[in-house]
């Protein structure tokens, strides 16, 4: 499947339970047209990790992903040997090792046999395959997700440039593995780092900020179908002057959402100064915001 226009890749996701305004499928859908990478930046909780997931949802498409941190390096993210079972195939075979260097007339002769075997140790059955790897080899179209790619290491992000540039890896005892199919890949990033300018050069840049009022609305409707429209105007109100608010981490729409669910729990019907203060820790995380919510609740109600 692919995507027909920009109000495809819209209605396609909306089907696949993501809202997004025409910028976000406009991207989607250039970056199906150019087979480039998306960078996908913006503050945590905006929708940037599910975005990929809708795409691979509504394009019936496996999703694979790579979590990036401190200290990934490209054998964890691409493949690793399997040396276990390495040794027990050498432990197996011990008996046709004999076979193999019989009618040597010196040792450098049984050395030189043995190490004409070695193909046989070093193939794609002792191979590991990691998400790179499982993303450029498979047999269908893959979306590949690089998340919070801003956590590694500016080496790994270096490596990344020619697997993406060629959508291709070498692995020196193989050769090269080009891609099968080229994956439809997103690499997102919280902004905890600045993403280099030759990563940049290769993706489609995309920044997801706090959505607007109506398209919030809609996501919540969508996600909190029993949410009645006067509660979830409410709380969407609130949510986006406390967003206005000097907040170490301001509340996205997944504190939106978690905010909405809990409020149906409690079986509130109308938003309250006290029901605001008594939930307000499903929507700040961290003490000093809370405090700061609570001392300007007057204005935030009003």
């Amino acid at each position: 499947m692919k995507y027909k226009n920009v109000e495809h890749v819209q209605t396609a996701l909306e089907a696949a339970e993501y809202i997004c305004s025409k910028n976000i499928a406009t991207v989607v859908f250039l970056a199906q047209a150019t087979q480039k990478p998306v960078l996908v930046e913006g503050p945590a909780g905006v929708g940037k990790t599910e975005l990929s997931k809708a795409v691979a949802r509504s394009l019936r498409r496996e999703l694979i992903r790579l979590q990036c941190y401190e200290g990934l390096d490209e054998t964890k993210a691409l493949y690793e040997w399997e040396y276990a079972k390495q040794l027990l195939y050498t432990q197996m075979m011990k008996e046709k090792i004999n076979d193999v260097i019989s009618g040597s007339n010196s040792l450098s002769e049984a050395v030189d046999r043995i190490a004409n075997q070695e193909d046989a140790f070093f193939s794609e059955r002792f191979i590991q395959p990691r998400p790179l790897l499982q993303a450029i080899g498979s047999s269908q179209p893959v979306v590949l997700l690089i998340d919070e790619v801003d956590k590694s290491d500016p080496e790994f992000e270096a490596f990344l440039l020619e697997v993406l540039s060629d959508f291709q890896v070498s692995i020196p005892e193989l050769g090269t593995h080009k891609a099968r199919n080229i994956p439809f890949v997103f690499l997102t990033s919280n902004d905890s780092r600045d993403m280099s300018d030759a990563l940049k050069r290769r993706c489609i840049h995309l920044y997801i900020d706090y959505p607007e009022r109506e398209l919030e609305m809609k996501i919540v409707r969508l996600k909190i179908p029993q949410i009645n429209d006067r509660l979830a105007g409410q709380l969407v109100d609130k949510i986006r002057k406390i967003r206005e608010l000097d907040l170490k981490k301001k509340p996205c729409i997944s504190e939106t959402l978690d905010w909405a669910q809990s409020l149906i729990a409690l079986q509130v019907e109308d938003l309250s100064t006290e029901v605001v203060t008594d939930t307000l820790n499903v929507l700040c995380k961290y003490r000093a915001d809370v405090e700061q919510v609570k001392a300007r609740i007057e204005k935030i109600m009003n």
